[in-house]
């Protein structure tokens, strides 16, 4: 039986409440990334940029684990304001613009106000 294995990566303001992504077997679970640069820990200015630091972030962590965003199962994706939807929904085709992984998209209020998204993923790594 497989054992849960922790993450590490090294990241600009770590949460020290959970870890970064936990590898069970083949499957990859990426806790909550937010819009801070991995490196610097700036906030995004809007939610494009904050998009693009989450996914960046993500990028990282995955490649960290052995896997890449080519291989992500699933997405749950929480948005601070309804009215950034398609300007999400642009930013995230360029990560994904085939074979898109399955996803949900919440409106939510955040733990930090100067938060837009915040972005959970299920990668593989392929055999």
């Amino acid at each position: 039986m497989p054992k849960k294995e922790i993450v590490q990566v090294d990241m600009a303001a770590p949460n020290v409440n959970l870890s970064t992504a936990t590898r069970f077997g083949n499957l990859v679970f990426v806790a909550g990334q937010t819009g801070r640069h991995h490196v610097t820990g700036e906030v995004g200015k809007d939610i494009r940029e904050q998009v693009r630091f989450t996914l960046d972030k993500i990028q990282v962590i995955l490649e960290a684990a052995g896997t890449s965003l080519d291989n992500v199962l699933s997405v749950l994706t929480h948005l601070t304001g309804r009215e950034y939807l398609d300007a999400y929904n642009e930013e995230y085709n360029k990560y994904f613009p085939t074979n898109k992984p399955a996803r949900t998209t919440v409106h939510v209020d955040l733990n930090a106000q100067d938060l837009m998204v915040e972005i959970t993923v299920v990668a593989c790594i392929p055999d």
